[in-house]
């Protein structure tokens, strides 16, 4: 039956749609068109850095200078090319078909950061951009990366009190004002963080202003630890 459907619905790339061997992978020049994030990498942020492996965690220029309030994290691509154009289509797209490898893809790169009994929390979105969008690709991203890895997915564990303004153009001092005491943990179901192994994921990091306020909301409900993982990651001249 399923090569009966492979034949009648064959496999296409995830991003231009050239045939390919199967369910949402990249055809060759795609892929070698993705900016995957590869070597040595800041273990505060996933950014890539020159160099060899040292041994021991290294931190980039923007997570020597800003402070971090979680203690490692990934990312899967650079945010350019054609990975900027893959989140921007799960973002407002709806190319939800791309949920499933971005999921396999952010497993890879978060390897490093995964530890058994992690528990997989989205960093969450208001209500109102939920409702006009249909769906947080925070959420999606973090449910595919708990299938992967078999850890446990805690979707409705944060909140989003305040809808922000869009941060496109703000400062980095902007950015974190923006995002200041507008996530909290659920009142109900925040209370499953209690004590928790953490690992936040989001689609895109810039500045880190809202992984930090969703990692200072973790820390508030009794999370022990907090990691991040993201989709990608937006570097300075890369």
């Amino acid at each position: 039956m399923q090569s009966l459907l492979n034949l009648i619905y064959p496999h296409q790339c995830a991003m231009c749609g050239t045939l390919v061997e199967g369910p949402g992978a990249l055809c060759g020049p795609c892929w070698r068109d993705t900016p995957f994030i590869r070597g040595l990498v800041c273990d505060l942020c996933g950014a890539p850095l020159p160099g060899e492996d040292p041994g021991h965690g290294v931190h980039c220029d923007d997570c020597m200078s800003i402070a971090r309030p979680w203690s490692r994290g990934r990312a899967a691509f650079l945010y350019r090319d054609r990975a900027r154009r893959m989140v921007l289509s799960l973002k407002h797209a709806d190319r939800l078909d791309l949920v499933r490898p971005a999921g396999r893809w952010l497993a890879s790169a978060a390897a490093p950061v995964l530890h058994e009994g992690q528990a997989i929390v989205p960093v969450p979105i208001h209500w109102t951009r939920r409702l006009r969008r249909r769906y947080n690709q925070a959420a999606l991203l973090a449910l595919a990366l708990a299938r992967v890895t078999g850890a446990t997915p805690r979707p409705q564990a944060l909140m989003r009190v305040r809808r922000t303004p869009v941060q496109d153009g703000m400062t980095v001092g902007q950015r974190f004002a923006n995002q200041a005491d507008v996530i909290r943990p659920h009142p109900r179901h925040g209370t499953t963080l209690d004590g928790a192994d953490v690992l936040l994921v989001d689609d895109v990091m810039t500045s880190g202003a809202t992984l930090a306020a969703a990692t200072e909301a973790c820390r508030a409900a009794g999370a022990s630890s907090v990691s991040v993982a993201t989709l990608a990651r937006v570097v300075k001249d890369a």
